[in-house]
């Protein structure tokens, strides 16, 4: 049966909890779910309702996602027989190279100038990507779908705390450029509680429902973007902007015990990784050990750190490098590394990661209806206010993606013309006999990988409801040789787990760097159940 978080989790998965027989949306802001609910009354479909909680977060959760960034579409029509994963992660201007930003005498970059400012910003991909969704996949025009993100800019929404806390952490750098201060600085300070309008965002998405498509990327828009871009030391000019293009990819598959499971593809590895994880988990009986005692802790400590020792020596933007995706995702690999696994004590990988990924300061939701159409995103600007720089007159932060390339001289994963830096969000799709079983994803950086294996797993070993699933304590390690655990779970498991060698780290019980997981299962009556994650401002809702 299943194992039952503690009488707090159950209380915070209970207020996160939806059912829906029509659809069901998981999305990290009320206002993005409700817009998206409301399209799909109107006769719109998941892809038109995904799209209108794309530009919806942009408004309502700027911190972590928007116009100025890129991220990740996995999506699955009911008369599709495979998903299809739409790549629209940024990429290095034609002039970026790994001397571009100075650095201190100990080799660093020096004052932030890969993660602040100019020098800091791929070309954004999000206005192309969810036009190119819209339109392959959609069934509604772009008015319809952007001007609910309009409205909501022009009329403003409540800052939460979570929100004031990502603006805080930015506040020093917003200051240093006016387009910033004006919309997120000055007068508009962050504050939980106050209403924040953006009437520069709302006249720009207007302009967007009303232009042609390329018109972000070519029109007067895109000048004001490069002006300031260049202004402040950046190497993108406007032909980087006017050759970006999404890139349809087919999805990473696997199967884990008779479920199949698609998530995405490189310039991501997180798909690859979950794969390999859930393989390597394949060998052990996990529905027989109690969730989060100490052998259930060691054993997911034990794989987890050989996934992350591949992920260091392996990936890469593979249209630059040949990565071996197969190899990584094969069943017979995965039962060489099991075999390797003692379950009696703890054994140290010696690997340091030395590639930087990037960080949890992202967003995802999900999307399900009654048909079977699902689909699932995670984008980003990359850090919480991404560079810090607001175009003038724009409203929008443009991202800080080029601080996931490595800084290291010659590394596979350094700076580079038209490259893409790797990632680890996952969007994941799975099913059951042909059939939806559920559509998943969360924000974390490098620990979106920990959180999804461990979401899967409670579903499919454990048998929890996914408002269970996604509110049960969470551990992550990666190659540090350190489980990292919140503090609901239960002290004599931990004490346990040190017995075993590991070294344990207690963080917040609902902490926000485990990710922000927005969920939908089908149950096998046909009615489908939505949670949003406690740790964050994620609802879900359903009709």
């Amino acid at each position: 049966g299943a194992q039952r978080p503690g009488e707090g989790a159950k209380t915070m998965s209970e207020l996160k909890k939806c059912t829906g027989t029509q659809a069901v949306v998981s999305s990290a802001r009320i206002e993005a779910s409700r817009i998206a609910i409301d399209i799909l009354k109107k006769g719109g479909n998941v892809v038109d309702a995904a799209v209108a909680v794309g530009f919806a977060l942009g408004v309502c959760e700027p911190s972590t996602s928007g116009l100025g960034g890129g991220g990740f579409m996995l999506l699955r029509l009911a008369d599709q027989t495979e998903p299809v994963f739409l790549d629209f992660r940024e990429t290095a201007p034609r002039k970026a190279s790994e001397n571009m930003w100075r650095r201190n005498p100990a080799g660093r970059v020096a004052d932030h100038e890969n993660a602040i400012g100019g020098k800091s910003i791929g070309v954004p991909g999000e206005a192309a990507g969810l036009f190119y969704a819209l339109h392959h996949y959609g069934t509604m025009d772009k008015a319809s779908v952007i001007n609910p993100a309009a409205e909501l800019a022009d009329s403003g929404f409540t800052v939460t705390p979570m929100m004031e806390s990502h603006f805080k952490k930015g506040e020093p750098f917003l200051k240093k450029y006016e387009g910033s201060r004006r919309v997120y600085s000055d007068e508009n300070i962050i504050r939980a509680g106050r209403i924040c309008r953006n009437p520069e965002l709302a006249a720009v998405l207007r302009s967007l429902a009303s232009h042609p498509d390329d018109w972000f990327y070519t029109g007067e828009l895109a000048d004001r973007m490069i002006a300031d871009i260049r202004k402040d030391g950046g190497v993108m000019t406007k032909e980087d902007l006017e050759h970006f293009v999404p890139v349809l990819r087919a999805p990473v598959q696997g199967t884990y015990r008779g479920y199949r499971i698609y998530s995405s593809n490189l310039p991501s590895s997180g798909g690859t990784h979950i794969i390999q994880m859930l393989n390597i988990l394949e060998n052990f009986e996990v529905g027989a050990l109690k969730v989060n005692s100490a052998e259930y802790l060691h054993l997911f400590s034990e794989a987890f750190k050989k996934v992350y020792a591949d992920r260091a020596g392996y990936m890469a933007d593979a249209d630059f490098y040949e990565v071996p995706v197969r190899g990584l995702t094969d069943k017979a690999y995965a039962r060489h590394i099991a075999a390797g696994i003692s379950l009696e004590r703890c054994s140290p990988v010696s690997v340091e990661d030395p590639w930087q990924y990037e960080h949890p300061d992202t967003t995802h939701y999900s999307i399900g209806d009654s048909r079977g159409n699902l689909v699932s995103v995670t984008k980003t600007i990359n850090h919480f206010c991404g560079s810090c720089l607001v175009p003038e007159g724009t409203g929008f932060l443009l991202n800080d993606t080029l601080a996931d390339f490595s800084t290291a001289a010659g590394d596979i994963n350094a700076v580079a013309p038209l490259k893409k830096p790797l990632s680890t969000m996952s969007p994941t799709i799975i099913l059951k006999d042909g059939k939806p079983f559920a559509v998943l994803g969360s924000p974390g950086g490098e620990r979106i990988i920990c959180t999804m294996v461990q979401v899967i797993s409670k579903l499919i070993d454990h048998g929890m409801d996914i408002a269970e699933a996604i509110a049960s304590p969470r551990m992550t390690e990666n190659t540090k040789n350190k489980i990292v655990y919140e503090s609901r779970m239960a002290p004599a498991e931990i004490s346990r787990a040190e017995q075993l060698g590991h070294r344990m780290e207690q963080v917040l019980p609902y902490d926000i760097k485990m990710g922000g997981m927005q969920g939908v299962v089908y149950l096998p009556d046909g009615t489908m159940e939505g949670s949003a994650d406690p740790r964050r401002d994620g609802v879900a809702l359903g009709y």
